[in-house]
Parts: C-alpha cells; sequence; structure tokens
C-alpha cells in the first residue's frame, strides 16, 4: 500500500461491519459511496451476483443516507418535498419517492419508512440534509436528524433469505409482506426488518444500532453458512437492478442539484416514473412544471430493450433505422443478463420514436481487434426479471 493510499484509506469512513467484510474481501477491491470506505466487489461480481439470485446474500448499506423527521408537521412537509402523496401511506409501510426542483427536475429517489403517526425515515443515495432543512421551511414543527453514522444496515437479498432469517428466531417474520416494516428480538435489542431491496428478488433490510451490528453480521453468518451466504458489492447490485429495472444515479439519471449543462438532468416522466407523480396533491415542488412535462409529454422516455445477439449495447447509441442515419436516444446501462438469457437495456430514447424501428450499434472486442454491428431492440414493458418469490407471503422455505 503506498503512502497516499493509506491515507486516503484512513481520511475514509469504516461501516460498522468492516472488518467482518475486509477479511472476505480476497481482491481488496474498494471504492467510496458517501465518504464511506466501499466494496465494488470481494472475489468475483458474477459469483456475487449469481449467489443473490440462486442462494442469498449481503450488501453493505451503511453509507446510505438515512434521515429521521420528526414531529407534528413531519408528514405534511415531506408531502410538501416529495411527488408522491404520503398522506396515504400506513404506519410500518415504506414506499418509494422522488423529490424534484421547482423546474421540475429531478434530484433524487429514495424511499419514505412511516415509524409512527408522526415519525418517518428518509433513505436515499446522495447526501440530502440541506434540502430536507430548505423543504422544512416554514414548518416549525418539525425535527430533521441524520443518523447515517449510527444506523447499521444491511440488504440481505436472495430466494433463500427467509430461510436464514426463519432460523434466527424471528417471530413471525413469516408474515412481513413486500413494503412492510417489523420489529423484532435480536441481542437486547430491537432489530427493525423491512421487506425492501434493489434487486427485483426476495429479499430484505436489516436495521440495527450500530453498537449491535458484528453480532447481526455474525448470527446470519453462521446461519447463512448451509444457505449459500456470501457478500456482494457495488458490480453485483447494478447487475441484479438492471434485471429489475430499476433507476441508477449516473447512470439513469443525474441529480438535478449537481448538473451543469442544461437540461442534462431529468423529470419523473422521462424516467417513466409518472407513477410517482400525484397531482391530486394540492402542492409540492415542481407541481406547475410537471403538469406542463406530462400535457406536452416528455423529450425522452426511459426505455426497456431486448436487444438481438449477446453483445451487450454499453455507451451506445440508439437509431431509428438499421443504416443508423436517424438517431434517436443513448443506453444508460447494458448487459448479458445470466438469469433472462437476454441481451438488456435502458436507454433515453425520443419519445416521438417510440413507436417505430429502434437499432443499437454496438462496438465490441475480440482477439485484441474492434467490431461493430447494429441490432434490432424490442421494446419490454415489465421488468426483466420478477420473480413470483419476490412477492409471495409467507415466502418458500428451503
Amino acid at each position: 500500500m503506498t503512502t497516499d493510499t493509506k491515507f486516503a484509506d484512513e481520511r475514509l469512513k469504516l461501516s460498522p461491519f468492516h472488518d467482518r467484510q475486509a477479511a472476505l474481501n480476497l481482491r481488496d477491491s474498494w471504492s467510496v459511496w458517501n465518504g464511506y470506505k466501499f466494496a465494488d466487489y470481494y472475489y468475483d461480481a458474477e459469483y456475487e451476483y449469481f449467489c443473490v439470485r440462486n442462494t442469498c446474500g449481503t450488501y453493505d448499506i451503511c453509507p446510505m443516507q438515512k434521515y429521521l423527521i420528526e414531529g407534528d408537521a413531519a408528514e405534511a412537509m415531506l408531502n410538501r418535498m416529495v411527488t408522491r402523496d404520503i398522506t396515504k401511506l400506513k404506519e410500518h409501510r415504506v414506499t418509494y419517492v422522488c423529490w424534484c426542483t421547482n423546474e421540475g427536475r429531478m434530484i433524487d429517489d429514495g424511499t419514505i419508512f412511516k415509524l409512527g403517526p408522526k415519525k418517518f425515515m428518509l433513505t436515499c443515495g446522495s447526501p440530502s440534509l440541506a434540502w430536507l432543512k430548505k423543504a422544512s421551511f416554514g414548518f416549525d414543527a418539525v425535527e430533521i436528524k441524520d443518523i447515517t453514522d449510527t444506523l447499521a444496515a444491511l440488504s440481505f437479498q436472495g430466494p433463500t433469505t427467509f430461510s436464514v432469517l426463519k432460523e434466527m428466531s424471528l417471530k413471525g417474520i413469516e408474515d412481513l409482506k413486500p413494503f412492510q416494516i417489523g420489529y423484532y428480538d435480536f441481542a437486547d435489542t430491537k432489530l427493525m426488518i423491512s421487506r425492501t431491496g434493489f434487486t427485483g428478488d426476495l429479499g430484505y433490510e436489516l436495521w440495527i444500532e450500530n453498537d449491535n451490528a458484528l453480532e447481526l453480521w455474525d448470527t446470519l453468518y453462521e446461519i447463512g453458512e448451509n444457505y449459500g451466504i456470501q457478500p456482494y458489492g457495488e458490480a453485483a447490485t447494478n447487475m441484479a437492478r438492471l434485471e429489475a429495472g430499476f433507476i441508477m444515479p449516473y447512470m439513469e439519471f443525474n441529480e438535478a442539484l449537481k448538473t451543469v449543462h442544461y437540461q442534462h438532468d431529468q423529470t419523473p416522466f422521462e424516467l417513466n416514473l409518472g407513477w410517482l407523480v400525484d397531482f391530486n396533491k394540492p402542492l409540492f415542488n415542481g407541481r406547475q412544471a410537471l403538469l406542463l412535462d406530462k400535457e406536452n409529454g416528455p423529450k425522452y422516455t426511459l426505455t426497456k430493450l431486448d436487444i438481438e445477439g449477446n453483445k451487450p449495447a454499453e455507451g451506445s447509441y440508439i437509431y431509428g433505422d438499421k443504416k443508423c442515419s436517424l438517431e434517436i436516444g443513448y443506453v444508460t446501462s447494458a448487459m448479458w443478463s445470466p438469469a433472462v438469457k437476454a441481451n438488456i437495456a435502458m436507454a433515453m430514447i425520443k419519445t416521438e420514436y417510440l413507436h417505430g424501428e429502434i437499432w443499437a450499434e454496438i462496438y465490441y472486442e475480440k482477439e485484441l481487434r474492434q467490431y461493430d454491428k447494429v441490432a434490432r431492440c424490442k421494446i419490454k414493458e415489465k421488468p426483466f426479471w420478477a420473480p413470483s418469490r419476490a412477492r409471495m407471503t409467507p415466502p418458500e422455505k428451503y
């Protein structure tokens, strides 16, 4: 390790699970997420992906930003900030949300947990404390607290996850439904579990105080040894979320507060998230601009594509004809999907061309030589991967 790398490591925050993860990170492959040292992969990204799809795996979400919003006006403040109607969210439930600038450009997406009548937790990928404080202006009875560094969290995903949790003697875990929150006795404390995740598969997210984090890890891995448990990093996560049709910041969208060039950010309608925008609410950030966007139609629409052949269309342009004379969009994410056995992608395509022919110009390498091909694309309306086990209650036990 060089001196510069050593000093860089010392400046990074370490997850409460770091000691266990470092011992398993055979490739010493790390990146950075919100100031935390964070695993890109542990041994092999594809192996970790197959564990998520066939057994179970843990993904460290301690770096994900977590905010506690409490008070008499907490619900009203959040409802003013996000595009979805939070007043419809029931206690002990989770919902997916996004929030926008006054121009209707998306700042970020995340999840809201309703922990009590006047108590919520917001999770998101990037720091949002400054925006939350701006959004709370005029709401006196609101307290916002950043709990990112005190609440440890693991995403536990894959078909055998329920079997592991059941063996942990978590009473009632079989009754936990998708997007529901439960509380369970563990190590003289309460373990909060939400049936949520970013893989499109059966999965849970586990939330516990930092002091109990290693005991949770050790228990999961002791029981999970018979169920194929494996830590997985960002690379495998990106594969699984693309199959599920989930968007990723800096791939499908740029955060509006961080872009420099005009309209290099996106609106919810461009990202095919119009279902998150509730115009029955009287007022929310970006409402007027989003109403115009809906009426006029978005310039681009994020589209799921099934592409002929087996060469991933990473970084490809999208055309409206086989001769590549009419450029109509660009690919945001692409891969050969082992689970779906298909060449899949998501692309931003000019809305006016969605009902015509769609072709991808793909560049690839074979034995050190560069090649290109033009492949026909077919629009997919549903997620590429959506197994029934992700919705079953109780899930199947292995």
